[in-house]
């Protein structure tokens, strides 16, 4: 991941931009799913929801990558 920075008055917006480019690719959230053990029962339930979740989008008119 790249984000390129050209100034001092431009860093806020670089880490802006940082933050929004991880939080779409979903880094933070899959580094916080594996800080701890997952039981397989919370795994299925997991998948399950953001298979509902893709579906749900889908029908909406979202794209989902």
């Amino acid at each position: 991941m790249e984000v390129l920075v050209h100034g001092k008055a431009n860093l806020e917006m670089a880490i802006r931009t940082f933050r929004k480019k991880t939080q779409r690719e979903g880094v933070v959230k899959e580094a916080r799913r594996r800080k701890a053990h997952e039981k397989p029962s919370e795994k299925i339930k997991r998948r399950i929801d953001e298979s509902r979740a893709r579906r749900k989008k889908a029908r909406n008119g979202e794209f989902v990558f």
